[in-house]
């Protein structure tokens, strides 16, 4: 267990720590595999997502708008169909729609009371400003791959927000549900970690755990976080 009184910020990964980004990616992609006669389970779908969205980040960067045009075009590509300018642009114009966890608010609003809240998500600030409705705190950081110009796993990211929280590496706690994207990194640096691990109880593939590292903290959902780091009433 680690020691939530040496904490002064908490970062957070967004979408899909925060933001169901599965339910919102499989709710545009499902219906278009199926308008061009693709039939694909959800993990399917999800695994070929990851594969092409890490594809593309790894090139020079570009806007994740363009990103996720280009995830559609790929899956055009692999599966034999041309996407039209709407499919292309489907994704994207979905983001505003992606919903909160159930557990995402109110664990934000009682880490709100104790802690400074940071973001640093792979996404324009344009998408992520549609998302920060639906959270519903104020966030005293957001650090966007636009802004940094990369996308996690890179190092970068991860050094623009530590520049900008202006605190020692030992007060900030990183929260993700991505091993691949922000554990292995943030551990890198050399900030405490605390692996979301959202698909413990779910059979099928692992999208967000691949990668080897150990986090310093594991649970189920926010909740969890949210009771394990409110001070202890005695």
């Amino acid at each position: 267990m680690i020691n939530f009184n040496q904490y002064k910020a908490l970062t957070f990964d967004c979408y899909g720590t925060l933001i169901d980004w599965e339910n919102g990616i499989l709710g545009v992609l499902k219906p278009l595999l199926l308008a061009h006669n693709t039939n694909f389970d959800d993990d399917q779908i999800l695994e070929l997502f990851a594969e092409f969205e890490a594809e593309v980040e790894k090139g020079e960067y570009i806007k994740y708008r363009e990103v996720l045009q280009i995830v559609v075009q790929k899956f055009g590509e692999r599966l034999g169909f041309e996407p039209t300018a709407e499919e292309l642009n489907s994704l994207a114009d979905s983001i505003q729609h992606w919903l909160p966890f159930p557990d995402t608010v109110e664990a934000l609003k009682t880490l709100k009371q104790n802690f400074k809240l940071v973001i640093i998500s792979n996404v324009d600030d344009d998408l992520f400003a549609f998302s920060a409705k639906h959270l519903e705190v104020e966030f005293d950081q957001i650090i966007t791959a636009e802004q940094a110009k990369s996308y996690k796993p890179s190092l970068n990211n991860f050094r623009l927000a530590i520049d900008r929280i202006d605190l020692p590496l030992e007060e900030i706690l990183h929260v993700a549900a991505s091993v691949y994207h922000d554990i292995v990194t943030a551990k890198s640096l050399g900030l405490s970690t605390v692996w979301v691990n959202r698909r413990a109880d779910q059979k099928g593939v692992n999208l967000t755990g691949s990668a080897i590292s150990q986090p310093d903290l594991e649970v189920p959902d926010l909740n969890t976080l949210a009771a394990l780091s409110s001070p202890k009433q005695y």
